[in-house]
């Protein structure tokens, strides 16, 4: 995915877009927007509630002539409640800010069963489901809606996932560490070393990992794993290689922390690279051991005005992947202009050539069902976190 960072010019279409979302962020502080109507039959949480005993009412929810049904599938009880009622607040706050009138999304648990949530979604019309959050629930999620012709957004970034109609939006690890390597070369960076964690993730990223020093023409002089709370014997390790230009740390921002008083023993120039998951950490700014350091991800110019409006309605913070709800309402507003109520999704405006925008940025669908985003590199300087290669605006014809 070289081009991620290598989009030459800016699409008009999605300059465009870009701006009109500017607006609709700015024009959210200032106007209160009544809330939208409670789903018939049923309650913010996506509980049943009574109905009717009277036999002429069918069941189900009625059907809608006038808008598009879509169904959001995410954990609103247990341990990932919290995020999934953020992301559901997010997509009313979507439809709020665009004031649209074309789509009704109902929401749906998956805590109590992907599944089951599915099929109800199914049962009650809707022709495309947001969701769900983990990917072992987009995989008992996605043959069910495959069958009824229903495509799944999901937030996963388990890439494993994708394809047959189901489309991730999270961030896919591997995208952050290219730009990083690329940015990493492009600075005369030529040996790197890694440290990744025994995991699904770190095994996903040492592959991403060794493909971008690769596709830089770099060379990796050593790749050390670890267990969790032992990086400091991979570290010893690696140390017999040392010194390199840059490592990357595939893991949290505190982990990475733990690691570069150990490595900076070995190795006290070594640049420090970090991954995707380095963006969700509200502290890492504050984290001295990391000064200095880089890493990739979704822009967050636009986030921070969306953060501020979701304060401003549901009076706490956002969970930052909450964006990614946003951002899949600002798709299905922009497709709905063409999408004619009751009839199918039109799965194939997905693959829109000029992408999309929003909160964190520009994106389109790949043939894997995977989106690719544009990223930008950061740098940790100061108790800050500073934009040192800007993410590109678009995508080149």
């Amino acid at each position: 995915m070289a081009e991620a960072i290598t989009w030459p010019q800016r699409s008009r279409a999605l300059s465009r877009w870009v701006a009109g979302l500017a607006a609709i962020l700015l024009s959210a502080c200032s106007t209160v927007v009544p809330r939208a109507p409670m789903e018939p039959g049923r309650t913010q949480t996506g509980a049943q509630t009574p109905r009717p005993t009277n036999p002429e009412v069918v069941q189900g929810l009625p059907q809608d002539v006038a808008r598009n049904r879509v169904a959001l599938l995410v954990p609103l009880s247990g341990g990932n409640a919290g995020v999934g009622k953020s992301l559901a607040n997010a997509t009313q706050l979507a439809l709020l800010d665009t004031r649209n009138q074309q789509v009704r999304i109902t929401n749906y648990d998956t805590a109590p069963g992907a599944a089951q949530a599915a099929r109800r979604a199914i049962a009650d019309g809707a022709q495309l489901i947001l969701g769900p959050l983990l990917a072992d629930d987009v995989r008992a999620v996605a043959p069910i809606a495959r069958a009824a012709g229903v495509p799944v957004l999901s937030f996963s970034n388990d890439v494993s996932v994708a394809g047959n109609g189901a489309y991730l939006l999270g961030y896919a690890p591997a995208q952050a560490i290219e730009r990083v390597v690329a940015y990493a070369s492009g600075k005369g960076i030529s040996n790197f070393g890694g440290l990744v964690p025994n995991a699904l993730y770190g095994s996903r990223a040492s592959t991403a990992f060794l493909r971008a020093v690769e596709d830089a023409g770099g060379r990796v002089v050593s790749l050390q794993t670890y267990d969790r709370g032992a990086v400091g014997a991979a570290v010893q390790r690696m140390a017999k290689d040392a010194p390199f230009g840059a490592v990357l740390i595939a893991d949290s921002a505190p982990a990475a922390a733990a690691a570069v008083p150990l490595l900076r023993r070995a190795s006290p120039s070594t640049q420090v690279l970090g991954t995707e998951l380095w963006n969700s950490d509200n502290n890492i700014a504050a984290t001295s051991a990391l000064n200095g350091a880089w890493f990739a991800s979704v822009p967050d110019n636009l986030y921070r005005q969306y953060a501020r409006n979701y304060r401003a309605r549901f009076g706490a913070a956002p969970y930052r992947l909450s964006s990614l709800g946003y951002d899949s309402v600002l798709l299905v507003v922009r497709i709905a202009r063409d999408w004619r109520a009751g009839t199918p999704f039109p799965e194939g405006r997905l693959r829109d050539s000029d992408g999309f925008a929003g909160i964190d940025g520009a994106f389109r669908f790949g043939r894997d069902g995977v989106a690719e985003r544009a990223l930008e590199v950061k740098e940790i300087r100061g108790g800050a976190t500073v934009t040192v290669s800007a993410a590109p605006t678009g995508f080149g014809k």
